[in-house]
């Protein structure tokens, strides 16, 4: 018998939704045959079965919400004693091995609470940077002693994962006798009562309001947000750009497309300036990590998306190499998918760089919180006729202002303004993106 285990359906994934079965008890199921849904807190995927055999018993009801990566979920009497996961899953590997005898003790369910307990904040290394790693890393590292600062992770941006735990020198165990980590956790254990205060401690009366319970997304939002904010030291460069020719250029544009039927929006236009203005200032298409500086390639710009219970940030991918119309079409059906929780976590992870655009909404400027492991996010505002200065004449133009958040670890005051100077060239006189 083999326990069918929840995937991780990300390599952030914590824990999902087992929104539907797509099986019953006594189905006959096959390699390629879809199971079930799993909601995470970003998209909803189908996930497929590995082995072939019956279905014995579904140990998960559907609609069950904070089912851990690695719960079993479902039991299968036939060949084979792999755990299903979706298809291209690179973090496949990272799932608990079980022995072949394993599956009829009675405790098998029992790692789940276990690969829990590590879930807490990422640990720190003496600079105070964070170590990233996997969740069943954390665990065989703590089982093993294993001190995760001093093991370099194979993973993605430097992630470290199961084989780093299993390939780590015996130089990189925690030494016997660590009695100076203890002054270190008592801030933390200081700062537990502020996290954990109820609304009544603060002074809010009971009864006089109503509480929505977290979904997934919420908490991994707060989470990532509240980490970002706290760790990542960032500062805000804001300037203002006349965007009369853009707006021009955006008519005709959309005048060539029209039988296309595909329409660009100011955006989308600012989504290639800034991929654009990447190119030409590269220091700022950058990423920290305790190894070293990420220069990357391409600009993959992340798109920030408000759907129901949070944020969600597309990506498009290698947005220097793409036209307008495009980057249109893309934009459209990233956004669409987006709202209906359908991406690919490829669609939503990584990424160089984010832009935040809350101008139909009226706002004139704000800051935005750096999405990691980004060096940048820009935040758009509404464009305005506002009064400027031209020569010895005071004129009207349609003016917008933007904001650049940096992460000062790897994009330094000059480079930002190099970066926002390239951008606003693009913007003021839309050719040069062409050119």
């Amino acid at each position: 018998m083999t326990d069918i285990l929840m995937p991780a359906l990300s390599p952030t994934m914590e824990e999902g939704t087992l929104a539907k079965w797509h099986v019953k008890k006594g189905d006959t199921i096959k390699s390629g045959d879809v199971i079930a849904e799993i909601e995470t807190d970003k998209a909803t995927m189908e996930v497929e079965a590995v082995d072939e055999g019956v279905v014995e018993d579904l140990l998960i009801a559907e609609g069950a919400e904070g089912v851990k990566v690695n719960t079993p979920i479902a039991k299968l009497t036939g060949q084979g004693d792999s755990a299903p996961a979706p298809k291209a899953e690179a973090p496949k590997a990272e799932a608990t091995p079980a022995p072949a005898a394993e599956p009829v003790k009675a405790e098998a369910p029992k790692p789940a609470p276990v690969a829990a307990v590590p879930a807490p904040a990422p640990a720190k290394v003496a600079d105070g940077s964070r170590v990233f790693a996997s969740p069943l890393a954390r665990r065989l590292a703590e089982q093993k002693g294993i001190d995760l600062s001093a093991v370099t992770g194979s993973g993605p941006h430097g992630r470290i994962v199961k084989a780093d735990i299993d390939n780590a020198q015996p130089g990189a165990a925690k030494p016997a006798a660590a009695p100076a980590a203890a002054p270190a956790a008592a801030p933390a254990a200081a700062a537990a009562p502020r996290e954990h205060k109820t609304l009544e401690q603060m002074g809010i009366a009971p009864g006089s309001y109503d509480l929505i319970p977290l979904d997934g997304m919420r908490k991994t939002v707060a989470r990532r947000m509240t980490d970002s904010f706290r760790d990542v030291p960032h500062f805000p460069l804001t300037i203002d750009i006349e965007i009369d020719e853009l707006l021009a250029a955006r008519t005709k544009i959309n005048g060539l497309l029209q039988k296309t039927g595909v329409k660009v929006s100011v955006n989308d236009i600012v989504m290639k300036a800034c991929a654009v203005a990447l190119m030409k200032v590269p220091e700022a298409n950058a990423s920290y990590s305790p190894e070293g500086i990420a220069m990357h390639h391409h600009a993959d710009i992340a798109m920030a998306v408000a759907i129901p219970g949070g944020l969600i940030t597309p990506i498009i991918r290698k947005a220097e190499t793409k036209n307008l119309a495009q980057i249109a079409t893309d934009t459209k059906d990233l956004a669409a998918r987006a709202r209906d929780k359908k991406l690919k976590p490829d669609e939503f992870l990584g990424g160089t760089f984010s832009v935040s655009n809350l101008g139909m909404f009226g706002i004139k400027t704000f800051a935005s919180i750096i999405n990691e492991p980004q060096g940048c996010i820009m935040s758009v505002g509404a464009g305005e006729k506002r009064a400027v200065v031209k020569g010895d004449e005071i004129v009207i133009a349609n003016v917008m202002s933007v904001t650049l958040t940096c992460d000062h670890r790897v994009v330094d005051g000059a480079v930002g303004a190099r970066f926002l100077a390239a951008f606003k060239e693009m913007l003021e006189e839309p050719l040069r993106m062409i050119v």
